[in-house]
């Protein structure tokens, strides 16, 4: 099933305090493939960028979440969409029921065969799509990465929602902060493969090698596989198999969702601390309700927007991915290409009672 989605009215959010900005903007990008500079496809061709070239019209880019129906990929993908519709070109977000690679692989391979300009991919598993991403490549067609990256190799520009390690660490500090500093925690991460959740929970981990998180540990690792119902039933199983667990780290939109739900209608309520990655629009009832303190992320829609320009200019010409090249991303201003192609959006936010009413999204 192929789903196009259109862009939502321009909103803008700021968030007072701290410097920390949100803004929920329209976007901009477009090109044309045949009229393109050729783009370094990152499996040996060496290409040169040329930053003066223009964003081509008529683009075709294409945004390819983890599973069509997952609620934050669905913002982050309609920010994209945005970005090529106001330059001209045709977005569309498409993919499978279910956040498996092996689905993917089959929608990316009717991608290349649409010859699209450009690929924008959260990967399930950054190995198992990385054969057709290169075949993509191969053809001519941009590829890039978002929220949870492919191999290196299988794609030109990862645009990272924020550093990774101040995302692992930020969550340890937040859970530490809930539960007193001590007590048993666990973690219910997403699928066991997915790249960006892996990396944060390393960062988690040795994070809470410091001294001042000797008093807790960390018990278990769950994966509720980004599925709702799925996840509803491996907090359940955490809370029954671990009676005196104090904390749930859960860095994944649907997995925080869904555990929340649990414990605001259980025993638990109260007496479990949650936190993680999840939208607000998602998580007010549960801040409200007092089953969730505090929880954190960036702002989705402005990393869909990062990732349009991003494939707009690599489809153009504009940039190849190398380290130091500049990408020009319309209203967040410029960003430097770091190591291995990664973008970074910016710093993560976190929200609470105090703050959650000023954000819709």
């Amino acid at each position: 099933m192929i789903h196009s989605r259109s862009r939502r009215s321009r909103v803008a959010l700021a968030v007072a305090g701290g410097g920390l900005a949100l803004a929920l903007v329209a976007a901009c990008g477009g090109t044309t493939k045949d009229s393109a500079p050729e783009a370094d496809t990152g499996a040996g061709n060496e290409k040169v960028a040329d930053p003066n070239a223009p964003i081509k019209e008529g683009l075709k880019i294409a945004f390819l979440p983890k599973e069509i129906d997952n609620p934050y990929e669905n913002i982050v993908d309609a920010g994209g969409i945005a970005a090529v519709e106001e330059l001209g070109g045709e977005g569309k977000e498409v993919g499978p029921s279910d956040a498996s690679a092996s689905s993917q692989v089959s929608y990316i391979n009717t991608l290349v065969q649409q010859n699209q300009d450009a690929i924008v991919i959260a990967a399930n598993d950054p190995n198992a799509v990385a054969p057709a991403l290169k075949e993509a490549m191969a053809k001519d067609i941009a590829v890039v990465s978002y929220d949870s990256d492919a191999a290196p190799d299988a794609r030109q520009v990862f645009v990272n929602q924020a550093n990774s390690e101040d995302i692992g660490r930020t969550q340890i500090k937040m859970i530490s902060e809930q539960i007193g500093g001590k007590g048993k925690i666990a973690i219910l991460s997403a699928t066991p493969n997915a790249t960006n959740q892996n990396t944060w929970i390393d960062f988690m981990k040795d994070e809470l090698t410091k001294p001042e998180y000797a008093d807790i540990e960390l018990v278990k690792v769950a994966y509720g596989d980004d599925d709702d119902q799925k996840s509803f039933q491996e907090t359940q199983a955490l809370l029954q198999s671990i009676p005196d667990l104090k904390g749930i780290v859960s860095p994944t939109t649907v997995g925080i969702s869904a555990a929340a739900r649990y414990i605001s209608s259980s025993p638990y309520k109260g007496k479990v601390a949650l936190t993680g990655l999840g939208t607000p629009n998602q998580m007010r009832q549960f801040i409200k309700d007092g089953t969730v303190e505090e929880f954190a992320l960036w702002d989705p829609e402005q990393l869909g927007y990062l990732a349009g320009y991003a494939a707009a200019a690599l489809a153009s010409g504009q940039i190849t991915g190398a380290e130091g090249e500049v990408l020009k991303a319309g209203e967040l201003g410029e960003r430097t290409i770091g190591k291995d192609g990664e973008i970074i959006l910016g710093p993560p936010t976190t929200f609470n009672a105090d703050n959650i009413d000023k954000y819709d999204f």
